[in-house]
């Protein structure tokens, strides 16, 4: 885990963000440090999506300011840093990884022998080196994601950004994007995620963040917060939100 004063990879201050009547986003603060994970947890409609698309510049703020190591979202330059993967991913079926890989690479303008040596790397780190040259058509769902990962780290960023990088996949799915994730944090990238896995946040982030209404509730390490409440990431987050187990009614 990076020093407490290690730089911010990421920087929100008093950030707010409203469509006519309803607040989606309201004042939030988070620091998210250079060569951490970093988890943003919230049920449905907390305000996390739209925080991640205020950052990748796909929406304006209301107000209040976000930065992506010192410089302004609002620039374009500051999204050549960075690597995201949406939590519903769509790819031209008909391409095979390997293809895919070298469109996106075309687009960041990557010198054809760089691209072909980024995109062996890449294909070996999600593990899809002996499908490269199969349509994505024929992937499951867990190598789709995979590969989806694979193009947010084309340009080798020093930021990722996955909005639900684990959603809809099977047990075997989820520990293999963990360990990519993990891998990554081992290379010292920093790691932004919102994930509904709570024990999967538990494992692989250093801090987190629970976002309710679009107003941020905890912030702090995880451990910090498992010993402050005595309790696992999950029932911390079940308290947050308020929720409330139905009893079932007993026989008279």
């Amino acid at each position: 885990m990076p020093e407490p004063g290690a730089r911010a990879a990421l920087r929100v201050s008093n950030l707010r963000k409203a469509y006519k009547d309803v607040v989606a986003v309201d004042n939030i603060d988070l620091d998210v440090r250079a060569g951490e994970c970093f988890g943003l947890l919230g049920p449905n409609g907390a305000g996390k999506t739209t925080t991640m698309n205020v950052l990748l510049g796909f929406v304006n703020a209301t107000s209040g300011s976000a930065f992506l190591f010192g410089v302004d979202v609002r620039e374009p330059i500051a999204r050549q840093r960075i690597g995201y993967l949406p939590e519903l991913t769509y790819y031209y079926k008909f391409l095979s990884a390997e293809e895919l890989l070298r469109f996106y690479a075309r687009i960041f303008g990557i010198p054809r022998g760089q691209a072909d040596q980024r995109i062996d790397q890449l294909l070996k780190l999600v593990e899809l080196e002996p499908a490269r040259k199969s349509a994505i058509k024929t992937y499951s769902k867990g190598m789709q994601q995979r590969v989806g990962l694979a193009q947010a780290l084309i340009n080798n960023p020093d930021l990722l950004i996955l909005d639900e990088p684990t959603s809809g996949l099977d047990p075997l799915g989820r520990m293999k994007v963990r360990e990519i994730i993990q891998r990554l944090k081992n290379e010292g990238k920093t790691v932004l995620f919102s994930s509904h896995e709570l024990g999967e946040v538990e494992t692989v982030c250093d801090r987190v963040a629970i976002i309710k209404d679009g107003e941020l509730k905890v912030e702090g390490r995880v451990a910090d917060l498992v010993e402050q409440h005595q309790a696992n990431l999950e029932k911390i987050f079940l308290n947050i939100i308020g929720y409330q187990p139905s009893v079932p009614a007993t026989d008279k």
